[in-house]
């Protein structure tokens, strides 16, 4: 007999908890968006029935995670379940120092107030909101270099969220390098459509950044995906493993952040990864005050456990393969019905192009916080708008519209099966068919940073 060839791919887990989720009304939905300033971000998760605000810290966890956290050494220094955390980083990263948090967003705070103040330049291929802050908040400024047809949302190119080598130049020409404290690159490019880095481009920008005496870092929250499209998609990687793809990608680095609440396959934590002793001396130091001893650094040491299994569960080709292809098969049934995404998918979700859907609202009518809205008022589903309310408002407090209008509908790793996605594909086409009836918006109370976690909106009459 011949070897069987599925053509179906199917979830690489067996389901052995299970937790219910709330059916609304549409008029239920009406009066929770309301009350929460009609910003998806402040609904009650109770009151959503497909939850893709993010996939930060919202999948399910293994069997071997939960025994290994049961297990965990909870010592407040020293912790066993700190050096297989470490070891388990060293191990995927080559990176010498290990510098626990506990989410991305305070690793990168330790990165930058350590390195940058005001004036540095710090050029990524696209920041993602939180990076921005960070960096914003020490002065400097983050300038975005991703290639030109990465701002293109149908244009289909394997590697759409490289960084503009010849702008990278220009930009150390333009700076001075002393002023250039560091150079990130995302992976996958989040901002950007969840577009993937090719191989050849952390090669290139790494030349660049040590020709000029620049540390160059990894913002590796989806670095497993990123993997994956360098394995399917890029010449020479075919026969290599998503392990030995990822170990080459960071041995072009210095160091990373890592949000481990993606590819890290955990509800809580994150790390900071080093080379220079100096560096990780000082990080270390601002660790202590802000986040908690170095060899726990704000996490218990169940989260310690639950990441050092995770990062090479998340490495798993059967794992990635089927995450890929859930998120690549929403992008089909949304393209065959002409509602425009960004293309090609991406690795962790969907990214409706709103200004695209949506022509009769102007960026400043925030389309894209419109279709978000009006995702969940129709089928009770929460997204997230990538566009310009998250990335409008300028240093000066000015308004200006973002380089794109998205909706990112991230998919929770290992949470959702396939009859949700058939459930979320109705959802986004009845909305499209809908579309010329969506309002614009207006922002009646925001924040000075970071605006879109509890801005206040209301719609425009029609």
């Amino acid at each position: 007999m011949r070897e069987f060839q599925p053509k179906t791919i199917i979830e690489p887990f067996r389901i052995r908890s299970v937790e219910p989720i709330h059916f609304t009304t549409m008029e239920e939905r009406e009066a929770a968006l309301k009350a929460a300033g009609y910003n998806p971000f402040l609904l009650r998760a109770e009151n959503v029935l497909i939850d893709l605000l993010t996939d930060s810290g919202t999948g399910a966890m293994s069997s071997r995670q939960w025994a290994g956290m049961i297990a965990s050494d909870e010592s407040y220094a020293g912790a066993s379940s700190f050096y297989r955390f470490e070891s388990a980083i060293r191990d995927i990263t080559g990176f010498k120092h290990v510098i626990p948090a506990h989410q991305g967003r305070a690793a990168e705070h330790i990165l930058f107030t350590t390195i940058a103040q005001a004036g540095d330049v710090i050029p990524s291929n696209t920041h993602f909101d939180t990076t921005r802050a960070h960096v914003e908040h020490t002065g400097a400024e983050a300038r975005d270099l991703v290639i030109a047809e990465g701002r293109q949302p149908q244009l289909i190119l394997p590697f759409k969220g490289n960084m503009d080598v010849a702008a990278l130049e220009a930009t150390i020409a333009e700076v001075g390098r002393e002023r250039i404290p560091a150079i990130m690159l995302t992976v996958t490019n989040n901002s950007g459509g969840g577009q993937p880095v090719s191989m050849a481009n952390v090669r290139a920008v790494s030349a660049v950044a040590h020709k000029h005496g620049i540390p160059f870092y990894i913002d590796s929250c989806r670095f497993a995906e990123n993997a994956w499209f360098i394995k399917t998609r890029e010449e020479g990687y075919v026969d290599k493993s998503p392990t030995e793809i990822a170990r080459e990608m960071f041995s072009y680095a210095d160091g990373c952040t890592m949000s481990a609440k993606k590819d890290g396959m955990a509800n809580i934590g994150g790390f900071l990864a080093v080379n220079d002793d100096a560096l990780a001396a000082n990080c270390r130091n601002l660790e202590i005050l802000t986040e908690g001893f170095p060899t726990y650094g704000g996490m218990a040491g169940y989260d310690l456990e639950a990441i050092a299994q995770g990062l090479y569960e998340a490495l798993d080709p059967h794992y990635l393969r089927y995450r890929i292809r859930s998120i690549a098969y929403l992008g089909d049934r949304l393209t065959a019905a002409g509602v425009s995404i960004v293309q090609p998918t991406g690795g962790h979700a969907v990214y409706l192009d709103a200004r695209a859907m949506l022509p009769h609202l102007t960026p400043l009518q925030y389309p894209a916080w419109s279709l978000c809205n009006a995702l969940y008022l129709v089928g009770g589903v929460r997204g997230v708008e990538i566009g310009t309310v998250m990335f409008g408002r300028q240093p000066d407090g000015s308004e200006a519209p973002a380089a794109m209008d998205l909706v990112r509908l991230a998919f929770p790793r290992r949470t959702y099966t396939q009859s949700h996605v058939d459930y979320l594909a109705e959802v986004i086409l009845e909305v499209f068919a809908q579309r010329s009836s969506l309002p614009g918006y207006r922002i009646v109370q925001q924040a000075p940073v970071l605006r879109h976690f509890t801005i206040q909106m209301e719609p425009l009459p029609a």
